[in-house]
């Protein structure tokens, strides 16, 4: 029981580290889009949006969630939450803004959201029957195996 939930913590470490990477490469995209091509906010947040979806997918299937689930039929999972969240989003994101939000504040506590709401569904969701079952968790099985259990000395 405690290994689980020193698991299930690791996981959520390892799932905001990764994903505040793909923030930056949000953050980033959303900045030379908004300030040097003077777009609206709408067309910089779902550019940037994309790229740290693709970045923070491929990450975390990987790391986090060492998945060998279907990558297409996970893909569209993913897909199917962005095609929920990524219209709210920007919907409530040109309204705020439109209303003399600071399009910072809106885009990051926008990130905010989509970190808490993404990873529920992905743990959840996409990722529930297939945590832990690609070549990297299983070796990772076998390192933890062969090591002396605490408290086994």
């Amino acid at each position: 029981m405690q290994h689980e939930k020193r698991e299930e913590i690791a996981r959520v470490v390892k799932y905001v580290l990764f994903s505040a990477s793909a923030g930056l490469i949000q953050s980033l995209t959303f900045t030379l889009l908004h300030e040097i091509v003077h777009w609206p906010y709408w067309p910089c947040y779902l550019i940037a949006l994309i790229l740290s979806v693709l970045w923070n997918f491929t990450l975390n299937r990987e790391f986090t969630f060492k998945s060998a689930a279907n990558i297409p039929r996970a893909m569209l999972m993913v897909a199917g939450y962005y095609c929920v969240f990524t219209p709210l989003s920007t919907l409530w994101g040109t309204a705020l803004t439109n209303e003399g939000w600071n399009a910072y504040i809106v885009l990051f506590g926008t990130m905010l959201i989509n970190l808490t709401t993404e990873f529920l569904f992905w743990r959840l969701v996409v990722y529930r029957d297939s945590i832990n079952t690609n070549a990297r968790a299983k070796k990772d099985m076998e390192i933890e195996q062969t090591q002396p259990q605490e408290g086994t000395e």
